[in-house]
């Protein structure tokens, strides 16, 4: 079983709830989304890679990306078709717009709204507005526990190295942590959906404790 699956297949009976909340505070920018609406992301970016790159299990794709929903999305889509996040020759770089990075490089436009870039330019591939004309869902091979995941460790060892990070079961994460590849990945994304929770993450924080009210956090990762 993919580690995205392990991560969301327990959630999906409640659907409709938080999953990945994101507040930039410079900005002034609030994106909420369900599970559903995370999966249909993440199904959407592992059709694309399917399709368009002939991603499988094993395959390395790089994901250079801050802390965002779409990273989230696109982290999630990935694992789904069994790719190995690993800047070690990836096949496709997911990148911040102006970037540059090593195979297809996909540009992800990191709107708080998902709007695209516009199009495709020369080499870069505008991902929002390709991604969003596959499918909401995703039917890929099996992926097995020994496919390498994250940096190097198994689906099964991200699995473990995120259950010993001792989150409480539902946990609601603050967090302002960067999702650097692995550690800041397995701390503040993978660590809390592993065990049921979720996220509520802070770009350029200036109104943690108004965060932690109204979202009703249980959990700081800063």
């Amino acid at each position: 079983m993919s580690l995205t699956e392990i991560l969301l297949r327990p959630l999906r009976s409640a659907s409709a709830r938080p999953l990945i909340t994101h507040y930039d505070d410079a900005a002034g920018t609030r994106v909420e989304l369900s599970v559903a609406t995370v999966a249909n992301w993440a199904a959407k970016t592992a059709n694309w890679l399917v399709e368009e790159h002939d991603v499988e299990p094993g395959t390395p794709v790089a994901v250079r990306l801050p802390a965002h929903w779409q990273t989230a999305g696109i982290l999630l889509g990935a694992w789904w078709c069994g790719a190995h996040i690993t800047d070690d020759d990836p096949v496709v770089t997911f990148a911040a717009p102006g970037e540059s990075g090593d195979g297809t490089v996909a540009s992800v436009s990191l709107d708080p709204m998902g709007r695209d870039l516009g199009g495709s330019t020369g080499a870069l591939v505008d991902f929002v507005g390709e991604a969003r004309m596959f499918g909401d869902d995703f039917f890929g091979e099996p992926v097995d526990g020994s496919t390498p995941a994250l940096a190097g460790s198994t689906v099964d060892e991200v699995v473990a190295a995120a259950k010993a990070l001792g989150y409480p079961a539902g946990a609601r994460v603050l967090s302002t942590r960067e999702w650097t590849v692995p550690d800041g990945v397995l701390a503040a994304l993978v660590g809390p959906l592993a065990v049921g929770g979720s996220v509520v993450q802070v770009s350029n924080p200036s109104r943690l404790d108004a965060h932690r009210t109204s979202e009703r956090t249980t959990l700081d990762l800063l």
